[in-house]
């Protein structure tokens, strides 16, 4: 399972990157937009917080099959490192699709909301696909049901595209996400420190930590190596 991240936040990235077996960067518009920033200085930011070999997905803002063609070369020789030009599925996102791979540029390809347009997709080349989760839920649908056809899909026909899932409110939906096969994930900051709580664990926690203070009070592990250290010199 290849974990992304879902934001443009740059302190956000910085700090997920750091703690967690992070495996890229997920931007669209929308998320661009919330930073209020320079959008060339932001996205060259990113790429170095994250640094060249992690996956950097960015989607285009062009509707024309030229448009898309002209901001992924430019993308690529701007951004550069592990790049993923995102695009909606379209006559012109398939049509752009199918150039940019001849160009040897990595395409994911988004705003997925069914089978079929994930399979057409995967067929013109597409590196990833980007079915939509909990929006598919919103609508009386089932996210997780769809990703798992696609899935299977794309098994029954030996298509090497990965499934990327994005819209996710819980890690419940993460969960059976992975149960189902999908190879990433694309998940917003909060997330990530969901999926590691649990409250058992902090218990747990407290009690290795009261147990050790009531034989060794406040020395550590570390403090009883520096001491014995420390006798050994004298």
């Amino acid at each position: 399972m290849l974990y992304i991240i879902d934001t443009a936040d740059r302190d956000e990235i910085r700090r997920l990157n750091e703690y967690y077996p992070i495996d890229g960067v997920t931007t669209n518009p929308t998320i661009i937009s919330k930073e209020h920033s320079d959008f060339l200085k932001l996205v060259k930011d990113i790429r170095d917080i994250i640094g060249p070999d992690k996956m950097f997905h960015i989607q285009v803002t062009g509707d024309t099959c030229d448009e898309i063609v002209k901001e992924a070369r430019l993308l690529r020789t701007h951004v550069g490192g592990n790049l993923y030009v995102k695009i909606p599925i379209s006559r012109d996102g398939l049509k752009a699709t199918q150039i940019l791979k001849k160009e040897g540029i990595n395409v994911t390809v988004t705003a997925i909301f069914t089978q079929q347009q994930a399979l057409i997709a995967a067929k013109a080349g597409a590196d990833f696909v980007a079915p939509y989760v909990n929006r598919l839920d919103n609508i009386v649908s089932d996210g997780v049901s769809v990703v798992s056809e696609i899935v299977e899909l794309f098994k029954k026909h030996s298509i090497s595209t990965k499934v990327l899932a994005a819209s996710f409110k819980t890690v419940e939906q993460i969960h059976k996400i992975a149960m189902v096969g999908a190879q990433s994930v694309t998940l917003q900051p909060a997330l990530y420190d969901q999926l590691i709580y649990h409250p058992l664990t902090l218990y747990a926690i407290d009690d290795f930590k009261a147990d050790w203070s009531n034989v060794y009070g406040d020395k550590s592990i570390a403090m009883m190596f520096e001491e014995k250290d420390s006798s050994v010199i004298k």
